[in-house]
Formats: C-alpha cells, structure tokens, sequence
C-alpha cells in the first residue's frame, strides 16, 4: 500500500515540472522578436563625428541621422540658431567647412590622446580654414594644458567676439570661467594712456601702439618695461611690475628734448664798456696831446721873454700842463682798465649750450584686474 502512494506522488512532481517548462517556453516564444529584425543601432560615440560645440558638463547629442556620404560640418551654436544667421557661416563656403571639420576631428583625437603639441598645431589649421568660436575655444582649452596662459586667454577672448548669446550657454559660461581663473592665477594687465601725437609706445620692446590714444593689453605676471619715443623729446623708460590678477594702468608723460643756448649778460654790455674803455683812452691821449701842446708853448714865450733864456720866474707858469698832463694819465689808465675788463666780458659772454631737464615719466595705478574683486583696495604707485 506504501509502495503504491509513493509512486504516485513521483508521477505528480515530475508533471508538475513538465508543465513549468512548456510555460517558460510559450512566453520566451511569444516575447522573441522576430526572425528579420535588425540588430541595435551603435552608439553615438562609434557612429556620429565628433561635435564641436560640446564641452565639458553637457549633455552629448544624439546620433547624426544623415547619410554617410553627407558631410559633418561643424555644428551651429546655440542649436536654435540658424547656422545662416550666426556671423561665423556667412561668406564661408561648404568645401573650407568639410575641410575645417576634416581638420578639426583630427585635433580632436589628438587631444584625447593628450598629444597637445600635435592638437595645437590641427587646431590652428583649422582656424586658418574658418574662423569658429568653438574652435577658439578648443584651442584655448589645449593652449592652457600646455602652459601657455597668455595664448589661451587670448584664442578664450577671440572665442567670444562675436558677441553675447551667439555660443552655446556652457561653452560661453566655459570661457568666461576659464578667462577669470587665468587672470587671477597667471596673468595680469596693462593699461597706458599717451596724450602725445606721433609718440611710438612699445612694450617689452615690441611695438604697441601710436599716441595719441589708450591701450590695454594682457601679460604675464612680473616685470614688463614700457617705453616711449619720439624725435625732439626724451625717451622714456620705465620698468612695471605686475602681480597676476592685477592691472597697472597710467599715463605717459614726454618732455621736449631741445639744446638751449644763454649768455651771461646781454650782447651790448661787454662791447659797451669795451668800447668805454676806447673813449676814455682817447680823452687821455687827447689830453696829453694839450698838455704837451701848452707845455711846449709855456717854453717858447719864456725863452722869448728872458734873453738869454731864463728859468721861469714863477712856479705856477706850467701848472695848467701839468694838471693836463695828470688828467690824461688818469684817463689812459681808466681807458685800458676798461678796455680789458670789456675784453674779457667779451670773452666771458660766450654763448652756453645745454639741454632742457627731462620731466617725462609714467604715473602708474594698481589695482585688481578684474571688476569682480573691487573688495581689494588699490594702491598708488608713481614711477
């Protein structure tokens, strides 16, 4: 009775476990796709080009849906935009688009292989070809790896000189953030003023500008040399140190650089005592011609009156030529006084050439670099 019991319940268990079976079997078959259909689309990173509008913290596009045979050109920015209406398409023919998306893909595989050096260079390439922000900023991206902060800020500024809400929001919000953290890490500004038409302003020896006007110019952190020419004025130079995230902004200040020729004493006074000191020896020797003049005449009615000749009786006989006689020595000697002293103002009167003082230079201001850190107060600095 036992033996009959237990196989029946090993014939229940068993149809119990067919029927499981067949279940499973009738939902896999009803479920299955069927036999023609095809195999899942491959992913957006094997099937569609690389796009130049993506940046770090957006969401990847989808797949490309046009044909292989269709060219990929760069994409337009933001996407609702027209790419007729965005400023970098119009002029640019299809074939320098393909050849700068062409360009562009492979800088991008370069740079993902950290081949920066090689990525620049593409990049460039395709700048050459068409001028895109979103090459701009790829570029700046690759310029600041390498280490070369002033570059990348520069290709960062271009990338938006198009102009506000033309590039895609993250890409803009991108270099804008980046420009910020360049500033205040590795660079810093200059800003000079030149009110002096013609004068050549150079920086760091390289030509910057042609006065009159104003500057401003990125550099890296540390000291720069401004220096301003021009003929007939002093040159000026000056040495300008600059923090990173700081802006030394001033003025250029030029003197007129001219040879000034003085004398002494006007021209008329030397001649005129040298010509005093003339006169007064002509008194004199007109004076000594009287005196002998009426000394000799004295002698002559003397003789004529004591026969023989006699001594005058009186003293005084010769007094007038003698009186003469002294003011004519007296008026020698001041007259060749004179003289020389004139000759020799004559000499002492040379003219004197000298140059005017330079009273050029630069006055100078520091402050921070960038608006948002208005907090740091600036300090004054005159060079």
């Amino acid at each position: 009775m036992a033996v009959v019991v237990t196989t029946r319940k090993r014939i229940i268990q068993i149809g119990l476990s067919c029927l499981k079976r067949l279940a499973s079997i009738a939902l896999m078959a009803l479920y299955a796709p069927p036999a023609g259909a095809q195999a899942a689309p491959p992913t957006a990173e094997s099937s569609s080009p690389s796009p130049l509008a993506r940046v770090p913290g957006r969401a990847e596009s989808p797949p490309s849906t046009a044909p292989p045979s269709s060219p990929s050109p760069l994409p337009p920015t933001p996407a609702a935009a027209s790419s007729s209406t965005l400023p970098w398409h119009r002029g640019v023919p299809e074939d320098r688009k393909r050849k700068a998306q062409a360009l562009f893909d492979e800088a991008r595989q370069l740079h993902r292989r950290m081949m920066l050096a090689e990525a620049r260079a593409k990049y460039e390439q395709a700048l050459a070809v068409w001028e895109h922000p979103e090459l701009r900023l790829y570029l700046g991206r690759a310029l600041a790896s390498i280490g070369l902060p002033l570059l990348a800020y520069d290709n960062l500024r271009m990338s938006l000189q198009w102009g506000p809400g033309l590039l895609d929001p993250d890409a803009e919000q991108e270099a804008r953030t980046t420009m910020r953290a360049l500033v205040e890490q590795e660079l810093a500004a200059i800003e000079i003023r030149c009110d002096e038409p013609g004068a050549a302003v150079l920086l760091d020896g390289k030509p910057w500008f042609v006065g009159p006007g104003t500057r401003r110019r990125m550099v890296m952190q540390g000291e720069h040399v401004v220096t301003a020419r021009k003929i007939g004025y002093f040159t000026v130079v000056k040495p300008i140190v600059v923090l990173a995230g700081k802006e030394a902004s001033g003025q250029l200040a030029l003197s007129v650089d001219t040879v000034v020729t003085t004398q002494r004493w006007p021209v008329w006074i030397p001649w005129a005592t040298f010509g005093a000191g003339i006169a007064l020896g002509a008194v004199g020797a007109g004076l000594e011609w009287d005196a002998r003049t009426d000394h000799a005449a004295t002698t002559d009615r003397l003789n004529r009156e004591c026969n023989p000749p006699c001594k005058p009786l009186r003293d005084d006989e010769y007094d007038a030529s003698v009186i003469e006689e002294r003011f004519a020595i007296g008026a020698l000697i001041a007259g060749g006084a004179t003289a020389m002293t004139g000759t020799v103002l004559v000499f002492m009167n040379r003219p004197m050439s000298y140059r005017t003082e330079d009273r050029g230079g630069v006055k100078l201001e520091v402050h921070p670099a960038v608006s948002f850190d208005a907090a740091i107060l600036s300090a004054r600095l005159v060079f």
